[in-house]
């Protein structure tokens, strides 16, 4: 039996170039079944028409006209796709693609397309800097592996041309395209960038970024860490809200997981019962797709914050072992994703122990996606576990430089002035509470944070107001419930306890 390649309910055949469907031999006929090897051996890139041609009618001078009937007589035999598209894809006057699946049957992960921009400058030499940009962008969304990017050959044969990004987005196989605009001025640039719904051709998101060209590669650097730092989490909310609105028998692995992602992270306040609802969703991704490492990634987390924040697992169950077993399911199925390296190193430094490999886990997955706000932000909270308090402030620090003005950014401000606390640099935890506060409306923590420097600095008052408005949030605060709630050992937050204590917290 030859080598074969899946696509949908379809295996073909590479060696006697059969197609099957099940245990069922789909009939081809030799060209038409020549034209769907070689658009199957591209892997889901562009063939041009000329390589079509060459591999159905060797050696001999043909129509294009022949082609479009085989094409044809394919997307028949074919049928849709889930989504109502053809298989095959059409680009105008270059070639066709054949859309293969980019997560799997039952994950579904979205395909991001990072189109050509345009260049607006009036001089086609200055193409290399425009391409290089995308380039860029189109690398760096390639290091999320909960979404896959379409190659650069296939994206870049709709240059210079007017094209409609719903087309686009059938083409292609995608479900979000990203399109945009340079304008060179001097030494002075305006990027201009758009992420489009590809099934209805509306805006979910638009930005432009000014600045100096200078060094070429300093700036397209900077460009792109502006555009995946707000980029990224404008993809996950369309993708949340799309599995929100999924009828629940049709959920496969990957929607659940999405909807399993706001008890874990996001705007809000995770309350210890999250965690339940998160394990319950993810439990049923994982059962869909055993290898799905995102889910298995997710649900370690899930277990280990439920163990260290203090909530109560089943009987049956032991968060401790599900935490270690399920990161490591994860980094044997995808050992490579960003994500599952670092709640794989994560489990390790507060679960089992080991404080090495966990670290150098969370560095490699820093150095394999840096443009990650949710790598920046745990690994922030990784390094104050360990009594890091810059390596805390500098992730942290890296969350704000990425993604400045997202709700989320509390979380960063916030770890910020945690570490200045426990470093016992009271002042600037002050400041940078205050912009913590300022950031995140309805949050009892900041409170505390603030309480303690003010206590510290002798403004008790003041401290005692802040407490106030915690107390408001939270009316059980004690010292015992905010120790239970935060999961650090050996007295990391022993300059922020001693100030709660100050301003007159009591201990049970």
């Amino acid at each position: 039996m030859g080598e074969r390649i899946a696509f949908g309910p379809y295996l073909f055949d590479m060696t006697n170039s059969t197609l099957l469907r099940g245990d069922d031999v789909v009939s081809l006929g030799g060209r038409a079944a020549a034209v769907l090897q070689t658009l199957l051996e591209a892997n889901g890139e562009v063939v041009a028409k000329a390589q079509l041609l060459d591999r159905a009618w060797p050696d001999t001078i043909v129509e294009e006209g022949n082609l479009a009937v085989q094409v044809a007589t394919l997307r028949k035999i074919l049928g849709t796709r889930p989504d109502g598209a053809e298989w095959i894809g059409n680009v105008a006057r270059v070639g066709y693609r054949l859309v293969r699946d980019a997560g799997g049957a039952t994950s579904g992960i979205p395909a991001v397309a990072v189109l050509p921009f345009a260049n607006l400058s009036g001089d086609d030499q200055q193409d290399y800097f425009v391409d290089g940009i995308v380039e860029e962008l189109i690398a760096a969304l390639s290091r999320f592996r909960t979404f896959a990017v379409i190659a650069r050959n296939s994206s870049f044969a709709f240059k210079h041309r007017a094209v409609d990004v719903r087309e686009v987005a059938r083409t292609l196989g995608a479900r979000y395209v990203l399109e945009g605009s340079v304008r060179l001025a001097g030494p002075r640039v305006r990027v201009t960038a758009q992420l489009i719904d590809g099934a209805s051709g509306s805006s979910l998101w638009a930005e432009n970024f000014d600045g100096a060209v200078g060094d070429i590669l300093d700036f397209q650097d900077s460009i792109t860490e502006a555009v995946i730092g707000l980029i990224e989490p404008q993809l996950r909310r369309a993708e949340i809200e799309r599995a929100r609105r999924k009828r629940p028998e049709n959920l496969d692995a990957y929607d659940l997981y999405l909807q399993a992602l706001p008890f874990m992270q996001g705007v809000r306040v995770v309350q210890l019962q999250d965690f339940d609802r998160a394990i319950e969703l993810l439990e049923r991704a994982i059962a869909l797709d055993p290898d799905f490492a995102p889910a298995l990634a997710l649900a370690a987390w899930a277990h280990e914050m439920r163990l260290t924040r203090g909530g109560s697992a089943p009987p049956e169950v032991d968060d401790a072992a599900a935490a270690l077993q399920l990161a490591a399911r994860g980094l044997a199925a995808d050992g490579n994703d960003p994500n599952v390296m670092l709640v794989a190193g994560i489990v390790r430094l507060t679960i089992s122990g080991e404080h090495g490999t966990g670290l150098a886990l969370i560095r490699r997955a820093q150095a394999a996606n840096p443009n990650s706000l949710l790598i920046a932000n745990v690994s922030g909270y990784a390094h104050f576990f360990m009594g890091d308090y810059d390596g805390a402030i500098a992730s942290h620090e890296r969350f704000l430089q990425l993604s400045p003005g997202l709700a989320e950014t509390f979380w960063s401000l916030n770890g910020i002035a945690r570490s200045h606390l426990a470093a016992g640099r009271i002042e600037e935890a002050l400041a940078w509470g205050l912009r913590g506060l300022e950031a995140s409306e309805g949050v009892d923590f900041p409170h505390c944070i603030v309480a303690a420097a003010y206590a510290h600095l002798g403004r008790i008052d003041e401290a005692q107001a802040q407490l106030a408005r915690a107390h408001a949030i939270w009316p059980d605060l004690t010292i015992s419930s905010l120790l239970g709630r935060t999961g650090q050992p050996d007295g990391r937050d022993r300059v922020l306890v001693e100030g709660l204590r100050l301003a007159g917290v009591r201990e049970l």
